[in-house]
């Protein structure tokens, strides 16, 4: 299986910490937290996600605002310089411990958090980030390389 995924969202899990829009949102960002954590590799999206998903029903879902494409423009071009390579709709690519290490350390750092002014969420990622990212999601399942 493929986790779909949008630009932005590739910053977003770096600091999920079980806070979202809905119950039904963060129980659905749990388990593509967990499918990552799993192995699965990630599809590039352009548009609604696999973490979108819960709020594609309500009546004016955050997923069609118009700075969302903003920023994940934004967040495809930090990611992009951080690992060296182009970050593109329709490609696929897997996480693993090393590769969200060095997210976090960029993130922590403002390298890749440039991309995220503007969003609601801006000041609790800045927050975990800024407390060593604790009791974020992803860290409290394996990730693949870690049982090497």
């Amino acid at each position: 299986m493929t986790v779909r995924i949008r630009a932005h969202h590739l910053l977003c899990m770096l600091t999920y910490v079980g806070k979202g829009y809905s119950e039904a949102f963060t129980k659905g960002y749990d388990t593509v937290v967990q499918r990552l954590s799993s192995g699965e590799d990630m599809l590039l999206v352009a548009g609604p996600d696999d973490i979108c998903l819960p709020l594609l029903g309500d009546a004016a879902p955050h997923c069609f605002r118009d700075t969302v494409p903003e920023r994940d423009r934004l967040a495809a071009n930090a990611v992009e310089t951080l690992i060296g390579r182009p970050i593109r709709d329709g490609e696929r690519f897997s996480l693993d411990a090393p590769m969200i290490k060095r997210m976090r350390a960029a993130f922590h750092a403002g390298i890749t958090r440039q991309a995220c002014h503007g969003c609601e969420w801006f000041d609790l990622c800045s927050t975990i980030a800024d407390s060593g990212f604790h009791d974020v999601r992803l860290n409290r399942h394996r990730i693949p390389s870690e049982s090497r």
